[in-house]
């Protein structure tokens, strides 16, 4: 069975490893190419496996490590067209890579098959990914927006594995007061983050479509805890009627700087 494995996650950056059979995908590369590298060796896969490398979107804790990353290998980068202009422009992948317009068809890559779709963020460009396997199992990734719509929310429904961005908690985020007003309020907007709260509401509507596995990605380290963010979701589901222990497989929120044990879908 694929595996997903989250290397590292948050606002200090974002690494996700995709893996069948020993050959992988990267989601995003955030942290250093030292970082990524060490924790791809232990994890037990070797670079010259790499089939891909899928980009979210152009902020610094998503594509800090990749032109260093890449230079010693020879490996494609998908992400939108408008997000591969601003790599290339701004000399943020080294002048061999090849880049690959993500279209919203879908695109194999390796072993894997992917179809992007726009998220909701104030970036350039933003998406979330849909993973098909061979085996015809799906996982659906969506980091880095401020809203779920009903397309992003269809986008959920069916898939095997649902990762999601579950990134501040209201009442830190409201009462900190190393945020200033302008930097709250651009987190809560509908091109910010998702809160705790809009991540819970979500996921209970995709986990009566019959998802059992969620991962919670994103948590903010200022104005989130894991223990918070799943708090929430229990609660949620409690005043929705729907029992946790019975409906869901797996429920982890990843970690800024813990590799999380795989998850297999």
């Amino acid at each position: 069975m694929a595996k997903y494995i989250s290397l590292y996650s948050g606002s200090s950056g974002n690494c996700s490893v995709i893996e069948e059979n020993g050959k992988f995908m990267l989601i995003d590369i955030g942290k250093s190419a030292r970082i990524t590298n060490t924790a791809i060796k232990e994890i037990g896969l070797d670079v010259k496996d790499l089939q891909g490398i899928l980009i979210s979107h152009e902020h610094a804790d998503h594509i800090k490590g990749l032109n260093v990353f890449l230079k010693k290998l020879n490996v494609p980068v998908y992400s939108n067209a408008a997000t591969l202009d601003y790599l290339a422009n701004n000399n943020l992948v080294p002048p061999h890579i090849q880049l690959e317009d993500m279209s919203f068809a879908g695109h194999n890559i390796g072993d894997f098959f992917v179809k992007g779709f726009d998220t909701p963020h104030d970036s350039i460009s933003c998406m979330g990914f849909n993973i098909h396997t061979k085996k015809g199992t799906k996982m659906t990734m969506a980091t880095d927006l401020g809203c779920v719509t009903e397309d992003i929310l269809n986008q959920f429904i069916g898939t095997d594995l649902a990762v999601l961005e579950s990134n501040y908690d209201e009442s830190m985020l409201r009462e900190n007061e190393n945020y200033p007003y302008y930097l709250k309020t651009r987190i809560s907007s509908n091109r910010g983050h998702l809160s705790n709260k809009q991540f819970s509401l979500s996921a209970i509507k995709i986990l009566k479509s019959g998802v059992k596995k969620f991962h919670l990605c994103h948590l903010s380290d200022n104005n989130n805890t894991p223990s918070t963010a799943l708090s929430q979701f229990s609660l949620t589901a409690m005043q929705n009627d729907v029992d946790i222990e019975k409906e869901l497989e797996i429920l982890k929120a990843n970690r800024r700087h813990e590799i999380t044990v795989p998850t297999e879908f």
